[in-house]
């Protein structure tokens, strides 16, 4: 198989089904060699099945691709560095990390347990975490080795809920959050290797979305249009794109522009409190309207 990712290797978490099936296929048909992570987990991150990334691998084989299946925990450190070290002992290095694992537990605030926050949490940011923390050690030794840029790729998976909000989803948009604030902040760590990172914002119907998005949108948002951009930011064309977070879904493709200063105002002494009546209000006016993922106002 040849494409744009010829004889790269590639890492996708999550890759057993969905959205990480998908990419996982993509980058393969694309000519990437591909580890196909997957806990085999429920969507709420319970039990586990070796044969969902058993299952993505054989399609890739069958189809003429290169691929390995790897079951680790990848929010559990040790997993995560087993992880890494199979990518580069089965291919011979690493170009390519797509952090996509992820689990729902959906509650208001107000209903939230600590194992439903933790779990949440634990899957998203440390999942993302660790793979990267142990593929930036290897490319950083690498770098220092090489005489010609790396070109390596970091892609992670945030969501319309950690960029936008979204009602229910406090847990998984906050970890979602982290995960775009995570993609700025490794892009300015990791450039010096020559290494680009950049997020997705994913807009598809899977297993994860199904309670929350209705079926007629299944045809119109399939995981596997959100899969050719996650191939190119992969890909060595995507030299000059880094600390960027892309809103993906159906056919479009756009760039989320988040948490950039507006209006503001100075003064040079302290502030009074009891001033501030006047000025707030007046202030928040002037700011671009806070809407939610549906384009809805949010109060303030």
């Amino acid at each position: 198989m040849s494409g744009i990712c010829e004889g790269r290797v590639a890492i996708v978490t999550g890759a057993g089904r969905g959205l990480g099936r998908t990419h996982a296929l993509e980058l393969a048909r694309q000519g990437a060699h591909v580890v196909v992570n997957d806990l085999g987990g429920a969507p709420d991150g319970t039990g586990s099945d070796a044969g969902a990334a058993r299952l993505v691998v054989d399609e890739i084989v069958a189809a003429g691709g290169k691929a390995v299946a790897n079951t680790d925990d990848v929010a559990d450190w040790q997993g995560a560095k087993r992880l890494i070290d199979q990518a580069i002992g089965e291919f011979g290095g690493l170009d390519v990390l797509v952090n996509n694992a992820g689990i729902l537990r959906d509650q208001t605030i107000a209903s939230m347990t600590e194992e439903n926050w933790d779990a949440v949490i634990r899957v998203h940011l440390r999942g993302t975490a660790g793979p990267t923390h142990f593929a930036a050690e290897y490319w950083r030794a690498r770098a220092k080795e090489s005489e010609r840029p790396l070109r390596a790729r970091l892609i992670n998976t945030t969501s319309a809920s950690g960029i936008y909000g979204n009602f229910g989803q406090s847990n998984y948009g906050a970890a979602k959050a982290g995960i775009a604030a995570f993609t700025l902040i490794a892009a300015t760590e990791l450039g010096r290797y020559g290494v680009t990172a950049n997020a997705v914002a994913p807009a598809a119907f899977t297993r994860l979305t199904e309670a929350v998005m209705p079926a007629d949108y299944a045809a119109g948002l399939g995981p596997e249009q959100v899969s050719p951009l996650v191939a190119w930011l992969a890909s060595t064309e995507s030299d000059a794109v880094t600390g960027r977070v892309f809103d993906v879904g159906g056919g479009r493709i756009g760039v989320a522009e988040a948490w950039r200063l507006g209006p503001e105002v100075t003064k040079q002494d302290l502030w009074d409190a009891a001033d501030l009546g006047s000025v707030i209000p007046d202030l928040v006016a002037k700011a671009a309207p806070n809407v939610d993922m549906s384009g809805r106002p949010i109060a303030g």
